[in-house]
């Protein structure tokens, strides 16, 4: 008997229209949502599952103590409708795995790999996470925890990472104030409540560490935090944390902001150059320790290297069964032409438009306060004093020379990539976010196509 496993053989017709109708992806979703939820009746599940209007969320919420994790994930669960979900919380379950769980901490021994793994199945397999998805905050901690969550089918949609530099963290940490009615985390300075019936319950958390302790817990972060970037590369954004948290959950008006919008509306990949070309940086690799210097120096990585790590990016499994959106390349039309020639081809090309005195008003006018972290407009949001004003910090690189010398760079170039375009759409970015985003949506009639470009 002839033992050899043959290749299943797809005939092309069948390919063409699976790819028409992005059945890979349609199966590859599915797969993923049986394994993560694990249904006594799998049937009606999928039946279920295709009747929604669209796939719930899947977030996981990573970064340093202090970063204002708990705030963010309430903010984002209370956005999407999606279900909280702390360890804290799965602890307090009644469950035979949760009283095994806390018998291992109360004799301060660490909870089993796989016990740690049945205890986030069993909370997220429960019908609030499978109707309405979930945020997971702080889990994983480590890179064992992530490849153990992946080994058990567990994908999230997206993975966001606060940063922020470890003073700011160590000064938060001090004045961090906890609401016993809700649980709620404030600061002293950096998030005092809107109400003075809140304000007046407030009490010093009994978890408060002391500086050297909390500098400790931040460098145990640390060690993990980069092996974490690598595990989740494909779906992660990280996020300054340094600014209040509306600034953290409203990243930018412009490319980055509505690529978002769209990549988490149609479930597409987005894929930013810049925080690619970081990502590579930070790896290990050959290509990441070959661009390092340039980033270091802020100068420009050469042309043939970042089209080598994109077309690299865009050849894998997510990209060509999902679909990707493209920002911040090409800057000139020999690098539209590589991607063109690398057979990377968008289907919709959109370019924002504004005057260079609105982007220079927008940029070069704002900075932030270095005691409260809060970030202030001369126009649209100025400071509430002088005090304030005289030690807002600016932004080097947002000066006004800097961003003309930007400008020019762009509109050398723009021209010839609007003709190498020709079926672009232009869209006027002086408006509101979501306006400009119900303008992008608008030009794309019917189903999103597998490949766009933005």
């Amino acid at each position: 008997m002839d033992a050899t496993v043959r290749p299943l053989r797809i005939p092309p017709e069948m390919a063409i229209y699976a790819e028409k109708h992005d059945i890979f992806h349609l199966v590859q979703t599915l797969v993923r949502n049986l394994m993560v939820d694990k249904p006594e009746d799998p049937i009606q599940h999928l039946i279920n599952f295709l009747k929604r209007d669209s796939v719930v969320p899947r977030i996981i919420l990573l970064g340093p103590p202090a970063s204002g994790k708990r705030t963010i994930a309430k903010k984002l669960c209370e956005h999407t409708q999606a279900i909280h979900v702390t360890f804290s919380d799965i602890l307090k379950d009644d469950s035979d795995l949760t009283r095994a769980a806390r018998q291992y901490q109360d004799k301060k021994q660490k909870i089993p790999k796989d016990h740690w793994r049945q205890l986030i199945q069993q909370r997220l397999s429960k019908q609030d996470c499978v109707r309405r998805g979930w945020v997971l905050e702080a889990i994983p901690k480590t890179q064992e925890e992530a490849l153990c969550l992946q080994e058990a089918g567990i994908s999230p949609d997206h993975v966001v990472m606060l940063e922020a530099p470890d003073v700011v963290l160590i000064e938060r940490s001090s004045g961090k104030r906890i609401d016993p009615v809700t649980g709620d985390v404030y600061h002293v300075t950096f998030m005092w409540p809107e109400t003075e019936e809140v304000a007046q319950r407030l009490e010093t958390p009994s978890t408060l560490m002391p500086a050297d302790l909390i500098a400790k817990k931040l460098q145990k972060f640390h060690t993990e935090a980069h092996a974490l970037k690598r595990t989740y590369h494909s779906c992660l954004k990280t996020i300054n944390a340094d600014q209040p948290h509306v600034d953290v959950l409203s990243q930018g008006s412009g490319k980055s902001l509505q690529a978002k919008l769209i990549a988490q509306k149609y479930g597409i990949v987005n894929i930013c150059c810049g925080e690619l070309l970081k990502a590579v940086s930070a790896d290990e690799s050959h290509m990441g320790e070959l661009i390092k210097p340039y980033l270091e120096s802020e100068q420009q990585v050469p042309s043939s290297i970042v089209l080598r790590i994109l077309t690299e990016r865009l050849s894998r499994m997510d990209c060509t069964t999902r679909g990707w959106v493209l920002h911040g390349i090409p800057h000139d039309v020999e690098q539209a032409e590589e991607l063109q020639e690398s057979n990377f081809i968008p289907n919709r090309v959109f370019f924002l438009e504004m005057t260079d005195d609105i982007a220079i008003e927008r940029v070069t006018l704002r900075g932030v306060d270095p005691v409260t972290g809060e970030w202030y407009h001369s126009i649209y949001k100025p400071a509430p004093g002088p005090e304030v004003q005289s030690r807002l910090r600016f932004n080097p690189r947002h000066s006004e020379a800097q961003l003309l010398k930007r400008l020019k760079e762009y509109w050398n170039h723009a021209a010839d990539l609007q003709a190498f375009y020709p079926q672009a759409v232009y869209i006027n970015a002086d408006q509101d976010p979501h306006t400009v985003f119900e303008s992008l949506e608008s030009r794309l009639v019917g189903r999103l196509p597998k490949v766009l470009s933005y």
